[in-house]
């Protein structure tokens, strides 16, 4: 799974990265510190770990490999959403009553977004709406069953769209129906990433970059150990994710094959007149399809059309990246053939086998977040507040998602490649069929 090597194109190429100014960069660690917590990863839910745990009195070092948010919570879609990627294995697994209460903490994780943002004044062009359309009449059903199971099961209100309505929703003919979500929306990934990470320091929170983990001692007081400093502490919160064992000694192997890394790719159009984009969606809500290979994309706060999809199982980026991409986009918007695209980039998300997050620990003071399967933005969020709650002795929240079963992947990076492979032919011929 090495893969940190071969994405440096994929990140110098990064709209997001290009329209945010970063500071200069923050110092590694070389020396050897004490804590109470050290959180490992400095994406959204290593950041919201450390935050939440700094407001509740603790003292927190955070270790980051390369720059704050240079992982996925940096590249990402930027898409917000209440839910699960699947909520299949919640529904199979657990009694109704929590599979309502998780649910509901993708609610509260939601809220807990939409405030951060006001609290710490994180300017991250948040929009709020989302849109799921399908691109046959049996998606655009089994949306309309959704809407109505959700409703039934968890208490959640959506819009339902049929096909007379999808019309005035997207400036596409490519679907058969929709369904609206006003809370869930979306947002510039690493401009929020920033601001939690500001916010974090400004609550007192020791953040290291270019410090990357090379081994960890376990015991009563874990010794975690990055190339010239350690971090002694009595609380450990493993938040590198796909990144985790990539240096040094692996520092959690056992972790690496309950997740899968996944590529995902994005491209950025040139900015177009404000009338043109607030044409294309209504509201300027965020848009993803319901097939197993998915289409995601967005309007940006400049006007451009930022669109998502394809999948890799390899470390490879795809041959011709933006043509393939472009490509896409137009058969959604064939009315966006003038627009040049400048930006074109991607990265790694963590999957888990049964697209439920996977939260848990390794030793009795050393926790672990992972699994998000492309629903991080606001995932993190919820993970952090309640790992946090763990640690300060409250863990009935966290332990809540410790009773979802996961499978691992087969060992191996070969052989967890043709597992997912074989699983995506076999879903992408069922959508043909």
């Amino acid at each position: 799974m090495k893969h940190k090597h071969k994405e440096t194109r994929l990140t110098k190429d990064s709209f997001y990265e290009a329209s945010v100014t970063r500071n200069a960069p923050l110092p590694a660690l070389d020396v050897d510190i004490s804590v109470d917590v050290c959180v490992v990863g400095g994406g959204l839910a290593g950041l919201s770990s450390a935050l939440e745990l700094a407001e509740r009195g603790y003292s927190v070092a955070v270790l980051e490999a390369q720059l704050v948010g240079w992982g996925a919570s940096g590249r990402n879609g930027g898409q917000a959403l209440v839910g699960f990627s699947s909520d299949e294995a919640i529904e199979q697994q657990l009694p109704l009553e929590e599979g309502q209460r998780l649910w509901q903490m993708t609610v509260e994780a939601m809220q807990l977004m939409r405030d951060r943002i006001a609290k710490y004044n994180i300017d991250c062009d948040f929009t709020p709406g989302y849109l799921s359309v399908g691109v046959t009449d049996k998606k655009a059903r089994e949306l309309a069953e959704w809407v109505n199971s959700l409703e039934q099961r968890y208490n959640y209100s959506m819009q339902h769209i049929d096909k007379n309505q999808i019309g005035q929703w997207i400036q596409s003919d490519r679907y058969k129906g929709g369904a609206y979500d006003a809370n869930s929306g979306h947002a510039h990934p690493l401009k929020y990433t920033l601001g939690i990470a500001a916010a974090a320091k400004a609550a007192g929170v020791q953040i290291f970059e270019n410090s990357p983990v090379v081994s960890m001692q376990r015991g009563a007081a874990p010794v975690v150990k990055t190339a010239k400093g350690s971090v002694r502490c009595n609380f450990v919160v493993l938040a590198g994710n796909v990144y985790l064992n990539e240096y040094g000694d692996a520092v959690a192997p056992e972790l690496d094959k309950r997740i899968m890394s996944v590529g995902t790719y994005i491209v950025a159009t040139e900015p177009m007149d404000k009338a043109r984009c607030d044409a294309l969606i209504k509201n300027r809500a965020a848009v993803c399809d319901t097939n197993f290979v998915l289409d995601y994309y967005r309007p940006t706060a400049d006007n451009r059309m930022l669109f998502g999809g394809r999948v890799s199982y390899s470390t490879a980026t795809p041959i011709n990246l933006v043509g393939s991409m472009r490509a896409r986009m137009l058969d959604v918007f064939p009315q966006l053939s003038d627009l040049k695209v400048p930006y074109a980039w991607g990265g790694f998300v963590d999957i888990s086998m049964n697209r439920a997050p996977d939260f848990g620990r390794v030793e009795n003071n050393i926790y672990y977040l992972q699994g998000f399967s492309g629903h991080g933005l606001i995932l993190t969020g919820i993970a952090g507040k309640v790992v946090a709650e763990s640690i300060a002795g409250q863990s009935e929240r966290f332990d809540a998602f410790g009773k979802i079963k996961h499978h691992n992947f087969p060992s191996g990076q070969f052989m967890r490649t043709a597992a997912q492979v074989l699983g995506m032919w076999y879903y992408q011929l069922k959508e043909m069929l």
